[in-house]
């Protein structure tokens, strides 16, 4: 394995650790998606308010979720840099 400071190792890196995120984010906008449209269909009958309610809940708390994901990669690339090493800051 090459030594931690050659570009050539923090690219590698770097790449993976973004694709990571990347998953991760694709995850939870699946549950985002999940949770709004199962509450949706939960609205056609009554007698499930209770859980269309939570339903909702858990879609909200999915999207205050996304950009606790995109912050954490940011400073996992952050330190991962040596000092004067800039990266692509592009989101995904």
């Amino acid at each position: 394995m090459p030594p931690r400071r050659t570009s050539g190792w923090i690219g590698r890196e770097e790449l993976v650790i973004r694709r990571r995120y990347e998953v991760a984010g694709i995850v939870n906008d699946f549950l985002i998606a999940l949770w709004f449209i199962v509450g949706s269909l939960l609205f056609f009958h009554e007698s499930t308010t209770n859980a269309e309610t939570w339903m909702f809940l858990l879609g909200s708390c999915e999207l205050a979720i996304r950009p606790v994901i995109r912050l954490t990669r940011f400073v996992h690339l952050r330190r991962l840099r040596p000092a004067g090493v800039r990266g692509s800051d592009q989101e995904f």
